[in-house]
């Protein structure tokens, strides 16, 4: 069976019913890409894992319901050949979300998914920057002779000439770390958000006021979501990174997210759903901020 074909519950499921493009605020696209995973492996099934997880969650989160806005979850991107061909129709299914002027938001899949909206948008000439969300900086030029790994995906956005800023880092190579003291790179990591918190304003005034948000899972402490390929110790609790995104979403439009790197474990249903929650509590703080 093709990917669009699959029979897959929308995001939310019942409580949520499923809106027409036109109607909906989000445009749910999965994107069930593994080729390059180095470490532990499942991130084609993230996706569905969370899908399926979607449909436990409340409608009711925080105050508001931001199904209510409408969420329209598009078929899965087919991911059944090269890096290439799988980020070109990863682009262009981006690209008809975009004409309908609907936010789009990716479900991992591998990190190296993320280009394909950030190219979309650039040849709209957007103006925009990448906030991350990561364990690992994803600065290297290539790695394990592949520049399309997950590992590389935010050296291909700087290479594009997009800016960005990191949150939540405490794994990287020596040629990362001089890369981005070398870029002037702006981040907070997550040892510094161990001592002294979430800062007050988060991103600097130069940071472009359209946003797109990236979030690897493993930015969150294993202790809360160990179900991913690469996982590092140290990483943010819920509440470290809700106020993050918060701070974040705040001060900015956002103008696309993804959630990737989720390898969902056998009988271990907590992280797919922290993933949708994760999903739809950035969803809920965008509708409040713009």
């Amino acid at each position: 069976m093709s990917a669009t074909d699959r029979k897959f519950p929308h995001f939310h499921g019942d409580d949520i019913p499923q809106s027409a493009p036109v109607d909906a605020a989000f445009h749910v696209i999965p994107v069930p890409f593994e080729a390059s995973v180095s470490y532990g492996s499942g991130t084609r099934n993230g996706p569905d894992a969370i899908l399926r997880a979607s449909t436990q969650l409340e409608a009711y989160i925080d105050g508001a319901v931001p199904g209510d806005a409408g969420i329209y979850t598009a078929p899965f991107v087919e991911c059944d050949s090269d890096a290439a061909t799988t980020l070109d129709r990863t682009e262009k299914a981006v690209t008809k979300t975009l004409d309908l002027g609907k936010i789009p938001f990716l479900l991992g899949g591998e990190h190296t998914i993320s280009i394909a909206p950030a190219i979309a948008l650039q040849k709209r000439g957007i103006d925009f920057g990448i906030v991350q969300f990561d364990a690992h900086a994803d600065l290297r030029d290539t790695y394990q002779n592949n520049p399309n790994s997950h590992a590389c995906v935010m050296k291909r956005a700087l290479d594009l000439g997009i800016p960005i800023f990191q949150i939540g880092m405490r794994a990287l190579s020596q040629a990362e770390a001089s890369l981005r003291a070398k870029e002037k790179i702006p981040y907070v990591d997550a040892d510094s958000i161990a001592r002294h918190g979430i800062p007050e304003s988060l991103l600097p005034d130069s940071f472009p006021e359209k946003i797109y948000i990236s979030f690897d899972v493993d930015c969150l402490d294993p202790s809360l979501l160990p179900s991913t390929g690469t996982p590092e110790p140290g990483g943010l609790n819920w509440y470290q990174a809700i106020e993050g995104l918060e701070k974040v979403i705040q001060r900015r439009t956002v103008i696309g997210a993804d959630v990737v790197e989720l390898a969902p474990t056998e009988n271990h249903h907590a992280s797919e759903f922290i993933a949708a929650k994760l999903i739809y509590k950035i969803m809920d703080l965008i509708l409040k901020n713009q």
